[in-house]
């Protein structure tokens, strides 16, 4: 009896508790702390990104929050590996093509292929569009050798400047090796690559952060990227990118909606809060973590960027990128219907904005994974500029713009509906 009575007291007490209130004191310290000139910039692989790392956190502590599964705190630590590319010859049909015909990007610090069955070999020919083609014979990881015609030249080029300069991976050893032969032999009766790069390691570390939920396998996860590009000489005489908007604004909203959602009672789904670094240097902290966990148990990815400026829409308004791709843009439209709130289709489609954010790799997974901004990308000013300091941002609206998610992610924390899931086939990047 005494405990069902302890039970229900702690029941009747939680039921009464106050709303809590996501408050612009809190908003404006934190993005006052991350968008520091003592943060140069947090530039990624930097002790400045460490720095920021730091603060997140022990914002994190303070507010209690619970570590990953498989984490003996909240950073979340991995590596980038950088192969640079130092020789390579290739063999095709018994005869070596000549080093201006080649093109060998491998993740590997040595690659010797002859024959293997494994290696996609993929023709493209004089009609076809030939950067639509390379990048579909790339995608889905799979090691590959495309023969590209001699009426591609100019594309082949071009290519090679995408490909020669050094290749990026979380792995060690990396996946999806790419040869790319100007050739007109329409066949690979035999090949053989050897490729050797040198490999260089930079340490970083994404910061995650959780509240279990009553159904641990179904997460909902809030998210943006932490570093920015740091510090260089510029006109004005101010050498450091502070990154207030992009993405500091991001970060505090992140913190900001753990909070809050710390404060309230248990929720159904679990709850994942994650800072994610080296999005600047091409979504690396993201790829991370997308390969920690199944993202099947991923319900939904709130991911936040660049939410200090007012929309074009108006007050209180935000867009969604990539929003006929799943049903999480409809659900919180329908989350905010009679309020002061809006979400809005992302209005700069031609920017591919769906698939330049950290949101772009948990989609490809099928996860319904959306930006949420508010910056008039085309006519922001002070994007990646060392004006992008606090002093920029309205507080008032950014604040408004964090409780807006938050009632609008409610529904789905609730277990209420469940967006539907993005159409990975749908989801690739499309081709430069």
């Amino acid at each position: 009896m005494r405990t069902s009575s302890v039970v229900v007291a702690a029941a009747t007490l939680a039921a009464c508790a106050p709303e809590p209130v996501i408050e612009r004191a809190q908003v404006e310290r934190v993005v006052s702390a991350l968008a520091a000139d003592s943060m140069l910039g947090r530039r990624a692989f930097t002790p400045s990104a460490d720095r920021a790392a730091r603060f997140i956190s022990a914002e994190f502590a303070g507010i209690g929050l619970d570590t990953l599964e498989g984490l003996d705190g909240y950073l979340q630590p991995f590596s980038v590996y950088a192969f640079e590319p130092r020789t390579a010859v290739v063999v095709l049909n018994g005869r070596r093509v000549p080093g201006d015909r080649a093109i060998v990007s491998a993740a590997a610090d040595s690659l010797h292929w002859i024959n293997d069955d494994s290696v996609r070999v993929v023709m493209i020919g004089p009609a076809e569009a030939p950067m639509a083609a390379v990048g579909a014979a790339f995608q889905g990881g799979r090691d590959a050798i495309v023969l590209v015609h001699p009426a591609h030249r100019e594309a082949f080029e071009r290519m090679r400047g995408f490909l020669s300069g050094p290749r990026r991976s979380v792995q060690r050893v990396g996946r999806g090796h790419r040869v790319l032969v100007l050739t007109n032999e329409t066949r690979a009766r035999s090949f053989e690559v050897t490729a050797t790069a040198s490999v260089e390691e930079a340490p970083g570390a994404n910061v995650v952060g959780v509240i279990p939920g009553r159904r641990p396998n179904e997460l909902v996860l809030f998210s943006a990227h932490y570093d920015h590009v740091g510090t260089e000489a510029s006109a004005s005489g101010d050498s450091i990118f502070n990154g207030a908007n992009d993405d500091a604004s991001g970060t505090t909203a992140v913190i900001e909606l753990a909070r809050y959602f710390k404060a309230k009672r248990r929720p159904e789904r679990t709850l994942v809060f994650a800072a994610f670094t080296a999005e600047e240097a091409g979504g690396f902290g993201a790829r991370y973590f997308s390969q920690q966990l199944d993202p099947g148990r991923i319900v939904a990815m709130f991911n936040i960027e660049m939410i200090g400026k007012p929309s074009a829409q108006g007050a209180n308004h935000a867009w969604i990128t990539g929003f006929e791709r799943s049903s999480l843009g409809t659900i919180l439209q329908q989350a905010v219907a009679g309020t002061e709130y809006a979400f809005d289709p992302d209005p700069y489609p031609q920017e591919n904005l769906f698939y330049r954010s950290d949101n772009a790799t948990l989609a490809q997974l099928g996860v319904p994974a959306h930006s949420i901004s508010t910056t008039p990308i085309d006519v922001d000013q002070d994007y990646h500029q060392v004006s992008d300091e606090v002093r920029t941002l309205d507080l008032d609206h950014m604040t408004n713009t964090i409780r807006a998610i938050a009632r609008g992610a409610a529904p789905i924390i609730a277990a209420s509906v469940t967006p539907t899931r993005v159409d990975t086939a749908q989801a690739r990047r499309p081709p430069r």
